[in-house]
């Protein structure tokens, strides 16, 4: 008898989305016909030159923001290094105080961590236990050496979208330049820099079904900012360095396709996001939900299982073709317990459990029940060999 071919189900769109077939069609008439370097005053450089504005333009419409506030960069990691330290030293001399907030991505806080041992004051706010970041706290935190609050828009780890509109106004109001890493969230629900109130704004295409290796950062006219890629004149002198025109063109592409499919995408998702929390939630004795219920990204259901490892289950997954993720894929090796998760109140213990499934435009119903019919067995014969699930009801 024939073994039964194993679905695979990728539901780890948090750490990379599939390039959508027309981002890598783009990609390939570009690569052959935008060769040459858009700095050259001829006719293959200017070809290449118009590829690039145009891409710009597209991720710009995305946000609204216009052309000239839009820098392409290699990652989101890369902007938001770049956004923080970059703004911080530019404006060192009216302050050198910065909020940020606990559940922040690492590279957000390790640029944080170094800036503190070059003589900066960091902030960094708690969230309450849905994951959400006080506008009240931030407005309170603000003092007269504050020259920087930066804050996410929406964690990979637990989905829940923060108040940045409200958070924005405050912190507008007061004069203060605002970075919003919305890595998470650019093209993937509906955001608007003038609406936000943001300075600086990290987006990254590999998380709306564009190419990896090319990201942007929206920085808003008349903001200052030190760069740290110098010696040459490309992105307005920002940003030194040959542009990846092949991913400059997949990422226009891509926030071109993200604005027009955005709202049905979400249509689609919201329903499938709610029947994955709902089924883990029902199928698994002692789960609970990570990240607000329902104020949360339309493909992102997160959540631990008590008394067992989110590495073990998440081998057991791949085993069966199922792929999610147990935190952030850029420390999930380290074996450690998410800060994110920790900083909802959840036990060091039980952070361990943590299982993040994210889902794409092209998940489907049978994909969320395959994951619910096989996940159960794999809790079920892990915590039988675990030593702190109790056997029985009321053990100890």
């Amino acid at each position: 008898m024939p073994t039964e071919a194993k679905r695979k189900v990728y539901f780890d769109n948090m750490a990379n989305t599939p390039p959508d077939h027309r981002v890598i069609e783009t990609m390939l008439l570009q690569t052959k016909e935008a060769f040459g370097n858009p700095l050259n005053i001829h006719d293959f450089g200017e070809k290449t030159a118009e590829v690039i504005e145009s891409s710009r333009k597209n991720v710009a419409e995305l946000i609204g923001a216009t052309p000239a506030e839009i820098i392409f960069t290699s990652c989101g990691s890369e902007s938001n290094n770049f956004a923080i330290r970059g703004i911080a030293k530019a404006y060192e001399k009216k302050g050198k105080h910065i909020i940020s907030s606990a559940i922040e991505h690492f590279s957000v806080l390790q640029v944080l961590k170094a800036l503190e041992k070059e003589g900066f004051k960091v902030t960094y706010l708690p969230v309450d236990k849905n994951g959400v970041i006080n506008s009240q706290a931030v407005a309170k935190a603000i003092t007269p050496e504050t020259i920087l609050v930066t804050l996410t828009h929406a964690s990979n780890e637990i989905g829940t979208i923060e108040p940045i509109a409200e958070i924005g106004k405050i912190v507008k109001d007061k004069g203060i330049i605002f970075h919003v890493d919305a890595v998470q969230t650019a093209g993937t629900i509906p955001l608007n820099v003038a609406e936000f109130q943001v300075d600086a704004l990290t987006l990254s295409a590999n998380l709306f079904y564009g190419p990896t290796g090319i990201a942007a950062l929206y920085l808003k006219k008349g903001t200052r900012i030190v760069p740290f890629l110098v010696g040459g004149t490309q992105e307005e002198g920002k940003r030194a360095g040959t542009q990846n025109i092949p991913g400059i063109s997949g990422m226009g592409k891509a926030a071109e396709l993200a604005k027009q499919e955005m709202n049905a995408r979400s249509e689609k998702l919201i329903p499938l996001r709610d029947r994955l929390l709902k089924g883990l939630t029902e199928k698994i004795d002692d789960f609970f939900i990570t990240g607000h219920p329902t104020n949360r990204l339309p493909g992102h259901a997160s959540g631990v299982v008590k008394y067992i490892e989110g590495e073990s289950m998440s081998m057991l997954l791949n085993m069966e073709g199922i792929a999610v993720s147990t935190g952030s894929a850029c420390v999930s090796k380290a074996l450690k317990a998410s800060h994110v998760v920790l900083a909802l109140g959840v036990s060091p213990e039980d952070a361990h459990g943590s299982l993040v499934f994210s889902m794409g435009k092209d998940a489907s119903v049978e994909d969320v029940d395959y994951v619910l019919a096989k996940l159960p067995p794999i809790v079920k014969r892990l915590r039988e060999m675990s030593p702190l699930y109790p056997k029985k009801k009321g053990a100890k």
